[in-house]
Parts: C-alpha cells; sequence; structure tokens
C-alpha cells in the first residue's frame, strides 16, 4: 500500500514538472517565430536576446506593442512569465520546505511519533503512513531537501534525548511515540526525557520502547507493571522476536489436526532468544485455536537443549500443558542424519545465530526438504533481501521456493507491526480480564459490555485497561511486587484475598463514578446506576465472589506471561489459596 501511493504520487509529481517543462520549451519556440515574425531584420542574437526577455516581462520591442502581433508572440508573452511565475513558486517551496516541515511537525495532532536512525524505525514510520496515520520522524541525521517530500512523512532533525526536539515533534498532542534507537540505553534516556515532558498530561500518547535483548525487555515488562498505576501515559516494552513469533503464525496458520489423524509435529533448532520465543508462542497459539496437547509434539535441539526447555516450562506453567516437548542435547548436524524420511516433521524452523551456515543448509540439503511435510523455516536477521526474492508475489518472485517448502522467514521486516507493537501487555492482559467477565456473567450479561473485544467503546476497554494498571496499587498495598515467574507462583493468604478484592471493589467504584456513574436499585447503562457501587461492608456476597474471582484470576494471568507474585514483607493470614 504504501509503494502504490508513493508510485501514484511520483507519478503526479513527474506529470506536473514535465508541464513546465513542456510550457518553458513551446514559449521559447514561439517567442521565437514570433519575434522573427515581428521584426525580420533582426539578427539571431538579438531574436534570442528579446524572446529570453520575455521570462521576466520586460521585452524591449514589446514596450510599444505594435497594431498587429503574431499568435505565436502573443501566445509566447503569456506563458513565458507563466513558467517564471512556476519556477519562483516552486524554488521558494524547496527552500522553504525545512521550516515548513518543522512548523507542520510541532503542530501535528493525534499522529504518531518514530525516534531512531535505525532501518527498523523507517521502515516502521511508512508502515503507520501507510495505515492512516500523520507521521514525525525524530532522527539525529539531518533530512535532505527531497527525502521526507516524496515519502510524505514529517520529520525533525536533532537528539531525540532533548525536550526541546520532543516538543519540536509535537509529543504533547501526539497518539503514539515509538522509540527505536539500536542503543537500549538510549531509549531508555528518550522515555525518561518524555515521561517528564507528559507526566502532567491529562490525555497522553501511548509509548513503546524497543528493547535490544529479550530477556531484559521481558524483566522490565514486569517492573512497568508493578509501576503502572503511577502515571497518567503507558508505556510498555517490546522486542522484535515476539513481535515476529506471533506474526508468523498469522502468516502462517498452524491448524490441528483431523480427529483421529497424526499429531503435528514440529522442530525448532538454533540458538539465542528467537528460538525461545518461538516455542512459548507455538505454545500459545495451539492453546488458542484449541489443539489438544497430544496432538501436538516439538522437538527442540541444541547444545543446550534440555536446559532451556526447563527454564521455559519453569516460566511458562502452560507449555508442558499445552504440547508435548521433547528436548535433544545435540546439535543439527548430527540430528539431521537421523530425520525419518519422507516427512517426519511438519515443519522445520530454523534459527541460529550463524546465519550464511543456516542458509547454507536449508538450500543445499534435500534431506530437510523430504523430511518436511509442510515447509523449512529460515528464520534471520540479515536477510530480508533474500527473502524478498524468494517471496516478492506472485509474478514477482525471482527464486524457486522448492514446491512451497522453504520460506526465508525475516524478522525484522515481520516485527514491523505497528497493530502487534500496541497490542502490548496492557493490552492483552486487559483483553483477557474481559473475557473472564464474559465467562462468568453469561447468565445474566450487560448489554453494553457483551460483546467482543473489538466491538467495545473506548471507554469500557480502557475500563479493563485500568482493571491492569491497577495490579501495581494492590501489590503495594500488601508489600509484594511482580517479577519473572522461575518455578513457583506466590501464594496469597485468605486475608491477602479478602484485601486485594476489597481494594479491587474500591477501585472499580472509583473509576465508575468517574465516569458518572451512581448507586442504584438496579443496573441502568443508559442512565448509568448500578446497585453494586456502595462501600465493601454493605457489598452482597455474589458481588464479593466476582471482586474475589477476579484477584485469582489474575494470578493466573500472570503466570501465563511469565510473572509471579513476590512477597516483601510477611503474608497477612496463614492459610493458602
Amino acid at each position: 500500500m504504501a509503494m502504490a501511493e508513493l508510485g501514484g504520487y511520483r507519478s503526479r509529481v513527474t506529470i506536473l514538472y514535465s508541464s513546465f517543462g513542456v510550457v518553458g520549451v513551446a514559449a521559447l519556440v514561439l517567442g521565437l517565430v514570433g519575434m522573427r515574425k515581428l521584426h525580420s531584420d533582426y539578427t539571431w542574437f538579438d531574436t534570442w536576446y528579446y524572446t529570453i526577455q520575455l521570462y521576466v516581462v520586460g521585452s524591449d520591442p514589446l514596450q510599444s506593442p505594435p497594431a498587429v502581433m503574431s499568435w505565436q508572440l502573443q501566445t509566447a508573452r503569456f506563458m513565458a512569465p507563466l513558467f517564471t511565475l512556476a519556477t519562483v513558486v516552486e524554488t521558494g517551496r524547496v527552500l522553504l520546505a525545512g521550516e515548513l516541515r518543522k512548523f507542520r511537525s510541532r503542530t501535528a495532532r493525534r499522529h504518531a511519533v518514530v525516534c531512531g536512525d535505525t532501518p527498523f524505525a523507517q521502515a516502521l514510520a511508512e508502515q503507520l503512513f501507510a495505515a492512516g496515520h500523520q507521521v514525525v520522524v525524530v532522527r539525529s541525521a539531518p533530512f535532505g531537501p527531497f527525502e521526507l517530500r516524496h515519502r510524505r512523512l514529517l520529520g525533525v532533525a536533532g537528539d531525540a534525548r532533548s525536550a526541546g526536539v520532543l516538543r519540536a515533534a509535537g509529543l504533547r498532542r501526539a497518539r503514539y511515540l515509538y522509540i527505536c534507537g539500536d542503543d537500549d540505553q538510549f531509549n531508555h534516556r528518550v522515555s525518561v526525557t518524555a515521561g517528564t515532558e507528559l507526566q502532567l498530561r491529562r490525555s497522553a500518547p501511548w509509548i513503546y520502547v524497543q528493547l535490544n535483548r529479550q530477556q531484559t525487555c521481558h524483566l522490565l515488562q514486569a517492573r512497568r507493571l508493578g509501576a503502572a498505576g503511577t502515571n497518567r501515559f503507558r508505556l510498555d516494552y517490546f522486542h522484535v522476536d515476539d513481535i515476529a513469533a506471533r506474526m508468523l503464525y498469522r502468516r502462517h496458520p498452524l491448524h490441528p489436526p483431523a480427529a483421529g489423524g497424526e499429531p503435528a509435529r514440529l522442530l525448532i533448532s538454533g540458538e539465542g532468544s528467537f528460538p525461545r520465543v518461538l516455542l512459548v508462542e507455538t505454545a500459545r497459539y495451539w492453546r488458542s485455536v484449541g489443539g489438544a496437547r497430544d496432538l501436538l509434539h516439538i522437538d527442540v535441539i541444541g547444545i543446550d537443549a534440555g536446559r532451556t526447555v526447563a527454564t521455559l516450562q519453569a516460566r511458562f506453567p502452560f507449555l508442558a500443558a499445552v504440547c508435548r516437548v521433547h528436548a535433544h542435547n545435540e546439535l543439527l548436524d548430527t540430528w539431521l542424519p537421523r530425520i525419518t524420511r519422507p516427512a517426519r516433521y511438519d515443519r522445520i524452523y530454523l534459527c541460529h545465530r550463524d546465519e550464511q551456515w543456516m542458509l547454507d543448509l536449508a538450500l543445499e540439503s534435500p534431506e530437510l526438504w523430504q523430511a518436511v511435510g509442510e515447509a523449512v523455516f529460515v528464520a534471520t536477521y540479515q536477510a530480508s533481501a533474500l527473502a524478498e526474492a524468494f517471496h516478492g508475489g506472485e509474478h514477482n518472485d525471482l527464486l524457486d521456493e522448492v514446491g512451497g517448502k522453504l520460506v526465508v522467514y525475516p524478522i525484522i521486516t515481520r516485527a514491523c507491526d505497528a497493530k502487534l507493537i500496541a497490542d502490548d501487555l496492557t493490552e492483552r492482559l486487559a483483553r483477557r480480564f474481559h473475557q473472564r467477565y464474559l465467562d462468568v456473567s453469561r447468565a445474566a450479561p450487560s448489554p453494553t459490555s457483551a460483546m467482543a473485544w473489538s466491538q467495545l467503546s473506548e471507554s469500557m476497554q480502557n475500563a479493563n485497561r485500568a482493571q491492569v494498571q491497577g495490579i501495581a496499587a494492590k501489590m503495594q498495598a500488601l508489600g509484594c511486587v511482580i517479577a519473572v515467574r522461575n518455578g513457583e507462583d506466590g501464594l496469597i493468604t485468605e486475608r491477602e484475598l479478602e484485601r486485594l478484592a476489597e481494594l479491587e471493589h474500591s477501585r472499580w467504584c472509583e473509576e465508575r463514578r468517574s465516569l458518572g456513574w451512581r448507586h442504584g436499585e438496579r443496573r441502568d447503562d443508559r442512565r448509568r446506576t448500578h446497585p453494586d457501587l456502595v462501600d465493601w461492608s454493605l457489598l452482597g456476597e455474589v458481588s464479593r465472589d466476582k471482586a474475589r474471582d477476579a484477584v485469582r484470576y489474575m494470578s493466573e494471568m500472570l503466570a501465563d506471561e511469565g510473572f509471579t507474585i513476590v512477597r516483601l514483607n510477611e503474608p497477612i493470614g496463614a492459610t493458602t489459596v
């Protein structure tokens, strides 16, 4: 879409400039002919000189117009000044383009600000523009006079860590801020500067910070979740591996086998963060499509595969419950000759750091092609151009895909998806809270909230997001924090459960009252009345159980995302739940 719009814009510019050129040349030719007819005794030098004067509206022979003037000269004396005027206007526009761009950037509203000099930042900006957003790019390198003009983007050159530069990009009126530098410390500094600028704003942009180490990203997500209730703006961290793994199953769905069919078999080989993220995302996707545990078998190949799988199963409890994972502590070189052919696996994922070796192996090993029923996926950070050559389009693929059995998967390119970046931890947990509400209220749901997440009003979605952000206040009240899970969940005592349920009810009442709701004998969404808008001591037992259920479900959701509750102080009460 972006390339189509860019091509259309360039075509219009080419037509406009060609028209200017035709007008200028036509004025010159007609002027020469008209001058020769007006004064045939002029030398060619005089003819050229007086014709050129037409472009500045001051040709000497026309200061006292003759009684009869040829149509060629009549036409030329209007076309030449028109060409001059258009040239002056275009030249002025180009010279003032930088200042105009700064003004438009500073006054933009509800736009997206993308900070960073990386190819990822550039690709993300273009993807956002293609989706219909107004985009302001912030980078340290100066922009060329025609660079953003052809891309139809706005831009500010400067250090994004400076508050003045962010203000010049219209940060306070932006809808989104994406921080995509290649250095994590740079990204943290930009986020701190943005947070300082936005701390008193009632309506602040959503901030997404790219981190270049997946483990650090997960750790900081826990810290952010524990601090989400202390400020007004929303912030989350993301890593390209997480986004690319989620995108993989959107582009290449994995379907459960039919009843009585053979289990789906996958092989994941490699080292680094992407194979770990891919394993977890595969299990999460399999659960979402309703696949049975015995119908998905995953072999993990690697020199340290056993410890990797054990760590992931301790961190994500659903992993062992969703699929059968078998770890093999060996290299792919020794495993490959033992693969039974044909089609022992439905899919093979290669995710090795040595990308050249991995690509060569995938291209030169027929035993790999014969051992897979669907495709061999080669996950790469650097070979995006090669992926385009293989999978450029129906009539634009330059290389044979081995009958569809070879997929070069460009991680960086696939991770450049604004919708998936926006589907952050807060959004996912808010969606799950809403789904839980639908499940427990199926008998008598509210007409305004008994619908899919995408159909909810913005205020109803914000109510679920506020419930996620309220987790931080609950943890602080108990002297607890959220941490990355390592096999054990923090146990909540009966008294702590009651206290958390009371806090959740108080948060809900405050949030409802801020939207104009009040107590009433029955729920009325039109009049905004609700019988539960009372103090905890006056609340019925059925409504109290709903609040307790939300607290219990909170622990389950955190565990699914790889987090747990860690107590810093002595527990309240002794009996755990």
